[in-house]
This record gives C-alpha cells, sequence and structure tokens, in this order.
C-alpha cells in the first residue's frame, strides 16, 4: 500500500483540468472533495463555472462524484442535489475506504479513476493509498486560518516535487484548460 504524499499532478484550480486529457488519461471517474477543492467552505451554492465543468466531463464520457469528509451532511447534500451528481459522504480520507465505496458505487475500477483534492494528508494520500491518480489543486478562497496557512506550508515541499516530475514529463499538460 503506498503511503506517498505527493499528487501525480498540481494544477491551481479545477478548471484547469481539462476533460479530455483526464479522457486521455483513461479517467472514466473522477472523484472529487468537495471543500477548498471546488468551492471555499463558505459557498453554499455551486456556481456556473462549476456547472459548466462538469457538464463537459460529463461529455467526455467522465462520471463524477465527490467525496467528502465534511462532518454537516447537510452541506454536501445540498451542494451535489444542486449540481445533479452523487456523493460518498464521511469518508475518513485518507482511508481509501470512501473512495473504494464511491468507486464500487459508480461501478469503476481504479485504473480508471482519479482523485481530485486540495489537501495532502488527507485527498492525496487517500487517492495514493487507493492507487487512483492523485490531482491536486491549490485551495479554493486560499488558505484563511492559522492552521490552514500552517498545512499550505507544509505541502509546500511534496507540490515542488510534483511540479518537477511534471516538468520532466514536458511541462504544461497536453489539453490543459
Amino acid at each position: 500500500m503506498p503511503v506517498s504524499l505527493t499528487p501525480d499532478y498540481l494544477f491551481d484550480r479545477y478548471d484547469q483540468i481539462a476533460p479530455g486529457w483526464l479522457a486521455r488519461q483513461g479517467v472514466t471517474l473522477l472523484l472529487s472533495d468537495l471543500d477548498f477543492t471546488l468551492a471555499p467552505k463558505s459557498v453554499r451554492r455551486p456556481d456556473e463555472k462549476l456547472r459548466t465543468w462538469i457538464a463537459a466531463l460529463k461529455a467526455e464520457g467522465i462520471a463524477f462524484m465527490i467525496v467528502s469528509n465534511n462532518r454537516s451532511g447537510r452541506r454536501v447534500t445540498e451542494f451535489c442535489a444542486e449540481l445533479g451528481v452523487p456523493y460518498q459522504g464521511h469518508a475518513r480520507k485518507p482511508s481509501p475506504k470512501g473512495l473504494e465505496a464511491a468507486m464500487h458505487k459508480a461501478g469503476a475500477d481504479r485504473c480508471h479513476t482519479a482523485m481530485l483534492g486540495d489537501k495532502l494528508l488527507t485527498d492525496v494520500l487517500a487517492a495514493n493509498r487507493c492507487g487512483v491518480l492523485a490531482l491536486m489543486v491549490e485551495p479554493a478562497g486560499g488558505a484563511v486560518t492559522a492552521w490552514q496557512k500552517v498545512l499550505h506550508a507544509l505541502q509546500a515541499p511534496f507540490k515542488a516535487v510534483c511540479r518537477r516530475r511534471m516538468e520532466k514529463r514536458g511541462g504544461k499538460i497536453d489539453g490543459e484548460a
């Protein structure tokens, strides 16, 4: 079981991940964290940009599901209902069990699944432990609290490793939005 904290790919925002690029990677299911990955935690409703991006994923044949550790089932339920997407709540990331349950619900396997998140210690570690493609974004809305700023600083060396690996693979990702 891998315990790497290094993501496979790093982006500034979710909308920089082109659905066509994901499809070329063989991804048919994109799992995603919600808070600070798709929207700041204070944002209660999805915006049009997120709706458009998810529609583009679906047009590429990529299923989308939110996998969240969020303790407030109401926020996740309402956000996902407005988007028309399923979710796996109480995922307990970095345990891979929530990702595995989501893949089971979607009928997908590890080889065709990616996990998108903003935190190394939950999202990326869960993805790597589960054996799925690990995609990371900078936190939407930035690091606000003192604890978030500490976590953000602790993630920097792992992000640097990811950037170097991406540069070795050819720099900019083909099809990056």
